[in-house]
């Protein structure tokens, strides 16, 4: 009776963050006139954590890991969990600093020698994003934003806004010689151009992540460093912008207004095939945002990644071997 009562929780706790439960139906995606979807990619992706005491009893288990996110080109359904009755406590929350959903587990005691797992499979429908067919009027937002936009303007883990060096760049960007209609160019081309720039400043180059500064500085870097460069530039031009972290790639994403002030939001592709306001492949999204408030670190994270703790019940035995997962079937 017990763990029918866990597990009606779960499906509750799953569905308030926005995420359908396995016995949902998908709904079609809602476009607008300025996100336009395109064709869906199903992908059975698999998160989760095990867990195994072979080091001796341990208590105060705390064991948290991302799941896929639902988001305007993505819907999730969950299609199968495998949680072992020893898991006392499960359940999803949402993270402040942009959009991201974790599963987290607690254990309160452990027996030596016991295993323990909570393994969640999910099909996400991901669906490509086509380049809007009228951008002349969207436009910068104020030096006000709205305030759901401010907290992507201002600086985040190895995204350095208001350096001296991306405002040196900007300049660059925007003088005469580099454009000459720079006067003339409307708030989309404006983005655009600083893209274009970072595009052909910036070597691609598989590297460990690394800060906009520095990849400015170094003149190479992977999708995670140009991502990262953009933001920063985008930020300091005072266009809001932010990492989103897909399945083995990060891109980012730029926002703009509307007439009405609405904000809509576009991605770019950060190496590759070159793609602006669009995303013409289809990935899992793990999370859209740089600057996580994660409660069980007093630090910002840019990613909030897979979290594991616990202590030794008895002198002498050590912290359970864990394992996270997080792979495409």
């Amino acid at each position: 009776m017990t763990r029918r009562i866990l597990i009606l929780s779960l499906l509750i706790a799953f569905a308030s963050v926005d995420q359908p439960t396995a016995n949902a139906q998908i709904k079609a995606a809602e476009a607008d006139e300025y996100l336009k979807l395109g064709d869906v990619q199903i992908s059975r992706y698999r998160v989760g954590v095990t867990l195994d005491a072979r080091r001796g009893a341990v208590r105060n288990v705390l064991a948290v890991f991302p799941v896929p996110l639902t988001c305007a080109e993505q819907e999730v359904e969950l299609v199968e969990e495998d949680i072992t009755e020893n898991i006392g406590m499960y359940e999803y929350r949402g993270l402040v600093g942009g959009e991201a959903k974790q599963m987290v587990i607690k254990i309160p005691y452990l027996p030596n020698k016991s295993e323990a797992r909570a393994v969640l499979t999910f099909d996400v429908r991901t669906r490509i994003i086509l380049p809007p067919d009228d951008t002349a009027e969207l436009s910068i937002p104020p030096k006000k934003p709205p305030r759901e936009l401010k907290r992507f303007l201002g600086k985040s883990p190895m995204i350095e806004t208001k350096h001296s060096k991306i405002k040196k760049l900007l300049r660059e960007i925007f003088s005469p010689s580099e454009n000459e209609a720079a006067t003339e160019l409307t708030d989309w081309q404006r983005v655009e151009t600083i893209y274009n720039f970072v595009q052909d400043r910036i070597t691609y180059k598989e590297q460990e992540d690394k800060s906009a500064v520095t990849t400015l500085r170094d003149g190479h870097g992977d999708c995670h460093n140009v991502s990262a460069l953009f933001v920063a530039l985008c930020r300091t031009y005072g266009i809001p912008a932010r990492m989103v972290w897909v399945d083995q790639h990060q891109y980012p994403e730029f926002c703009l207004l509307d007439p009405e002030g609405k904000p809509h939001w576009f991605p770019c592709e950060s190496s590759g095939q070159r793609a602006f306001g669009e995303m013409p492949l289809t990935r899992v999204i793990m999370q859209k945002g740089d600057n996580f408030k994660v409660p069980e670190t007093r630090e910002s994270k840019r990613y909030a990644a897979e979290y594991m703790t616990g202590v030794p019940a008895a002198p002498g035995g050590g912290p359970p071997s864990h394992k996270f997962i997080r792979e495409r079937l």
